[in-house]
């Protein structure tokens, strides 16, 4: 089994990364972890004005930021993983990502943010529920 793993390096990433790894069986034997960090877009102006090298620079140290930590715990447990970042819209990118790599399965963090907030704000998870073509798992 393929699992996309959305992570953004807060303590909901980290109880979502805790529940797979004590919930074993439920990705089975030969499971595959996909671990994607998707990075905020930077507008073209500034884009322009920094350098595109300056910006790729930086989304890659902030990415490693959270997938070091990540892959570190991941190579401790002996679980088979792959890691990358992308830059964009965070829903966008996990459901490109989800169909790229043909997962079987959509793991991720939520927040939690009130009504208000998803009214307002909107919700990754809520887009990528609604977007993605297979099951996803929302750990609270």
């Amino acid at each position: 089994m393929r699992v996309l793993l959305a992570v953004d390096g807060s303590k909901f990433t980290k109880k979502a990364l805790a529940f797979l790894a004590t919930h074993e069986t439920l990705m089975g034997p030969d499971a595959e972890l996909v671990v994607l960090n998707v990075q905020p877009a930077v507008s073209p102006r500034v884009k322009t004005m920094l350098g595109a090298a300056t910006v790729r620079a930086w989304h890659q140290e902030e990415a490693e930021k959270v997938l070091l930590p990540i892959e570190r715990f991941l190579k401790r447990h002996n679980i088979t993983f792959s890691a990358s970042w992308v830059a964009g819209s965070a829903a966008l990118q996990i459901v490109q990502a989800a169909k790229r790599e043909k997962v079987h399965m959509v793991v991720m963090g939520t927040h939690g943010h009130g009504l208000l907030g998803r009214a307002l704000l909107g919700s990754v998870a809520q887009r990528v529920v609604a977007d993605v073509d297979v099951p996803v798992l929302l750990v609270k």
